[in-house]
């Protein structure tokens, strides 16, 4: 008998009626004789809701506690989607990250999963159970819950199928797969059939809501496929998967925005090694992520060091360098939240130059001012004003034509 994971999101179980539709759903698949494993997210925006509470109490309260009260909103989800399929007349078990053996590292807010003991998982799927997992959270050596992330329930759905050796891992979302823009800014952005893993997690960590970054790694990492597609529909999503050069559709996929993103800029640091190790090892050890990074430089010994990070980090982010201020010599720090980042991404850029000017001259023909630039070998990244992202992300898309399929571009588009 073949067992799917299906992952179903906080849109996709926002209230009665959704869970319903999802638990008929999952008992089609057990119908079609398949093992079934369900991890599902909270409802709804219910996590921020949590968090929104909680800092109406303290602004700073422990990372621990925010994990242990941010894990009750998938318990929720869990026992009511178990008790839907149950009216269903199918049998069904909950189970909370640490009864599913998901073991994380120490840390709270961020953490990693280490491992996964599947003997509790396999044991209700041997007794014909479907077994709903809560997603985003697990436990740590010391017995405390830990959450994964912003995100975090696909991560979870991806761990669990390579634990359990499964034959697939289903993402189901609010939109009918993986498309060259948000199509609920940019209603031509076309869905892909199939996507490489290297640009959907750079498509992923550049602001592309879809999928988690760290469980687009993991199935590249254990060449999980993951199939993303709609709750409300059944019509075919997109494969992510290895993809040859050959089954590449287009030299550039797609175009993606952030807009939680936050523009720090420590203000005249002295010129001499080390100041910058101080900085980001500090963020490190606190697992802020940093993306882009430019340092300028001044006719005196000093320096203005630029990077952007998470709007959720930012909190975290300015006490950490206000506390180094006096250590680094420097004269202050600013902190922008008005910022947005748009890229675009796309394997086939390595061999067709001239992508990086067609993206800024789309932008300029905008009168988009451009912030900061940040390359790698499949993603051009810009920072640009927040209040401008919906109209730089329609100009960029609509210079490389990506509301076509592959064979309608026209062949000048490759002159560049």
């Amino acid at each position: 008998m073949s067992l799917i994971v299906q992952k179903f999101g906080g849109s996709s179980v926002k209230n009665i009626e959704r869970i319903k539709a999802v638990a008929q759903r999952v008992c089609s698949a057990r119908e079609a004789g398949k093992q079934v494993v369900v991890v599902v997210s909270a409802m709804g925006d219910m996590t921020d809701e949590l968090l929104e509470m909680v800092y109406q109490i303290s602004p700073e309260p422990t990372p621990r506690e925010i994990d242990m009260l941010l894990s009750t909103g998938e318990q929720i989800s869990i026992s009511l989607l178990a008790v839907a399929i149950q009216s269903l007349g199918y049998t069904a078990v909950s189970l909370t990250g640490w009864q599913a053996g998901v073991r994380t590292e120490n840390m709270h807010g961020k953490a990693k999963i280490k491992a996964i003991d599947v003997n509790r998982i396999k044991r209700e799927l041997e007794k014909g159970q479907i077994v709903i997992v809560a997603g985003f959270q697990g436990i740590n050596e010391m017995g405390d819950i830990t959450t994964l992330g912003r995100g975090g329930s696909d991560t979870s759905a991806v761990a669990l199928a390579v634990a359990l050796k499964a034959d697939s891992c289903e993402i189901f979302t609010d939109v009918d797969g993986v498309y060259t823009a948000d199509p609920r800014i940019l209603p031509v952005a076309r869905k892909m059939d199939v996507i490489s893993y290297g640009e959907m997690l750079e498509l992923a960590s550049s602001g592309a809501v879809v999928l988690q970054p760290r469980a687009v790694e993991l199935a590249a990492q254990y060449r999980m496929p993951i199939h993303v597609r709609s709750s409300f529909n059944d019509n075919p999503g997109t494969i992510v998967k290895e993809v040859s050069d050959l089954e590449r559709e287009m030299y550039v996929s797609g175009v993606t925005h952030d807009t939680n993103v936050a523009k720090l800029t420590v203000i005249e640091v002295p010129d001499k090694p080390g100041i910058a190790f101080t900085i980001f090892d500090a963020l490190a050890k606190e697992r802020i992520n940093v993306d882009m990074i430019v340092q300028s430089t001044k006719a005196e010994a000093v320096t203005d060091l630029l990077f952007t990070i998470s709007k959720d980090d930012s909190r975290r982010a300015v006490k950490i360098i206000e506390d180094l201020i006096p250590q680094l010599g420097a004269k202050g720090l600013h902190c922008d939240e008005s910022v947005a980042k748009v890229s675009v991404v796309g394997a086939g850029m390595v061999t067709h130059p001239g992508v990086a000017a067609l993206m800024f001259k789309a932008l300029a023909d905008s009168g988009i001012n451009i912030q900061v630039i940040s390359t790698s070998e499949i993603r051009i990244s810009c920072l640009i004003d927040q209040s401008q992202v919906e109209k730089a992300v329609e100009a960029i898309h609509r210079a490389f034509q990506l509301e076509l399929e592959p064979g309608e571009i026209p062949a000048a588009i490759d002159l560049l």
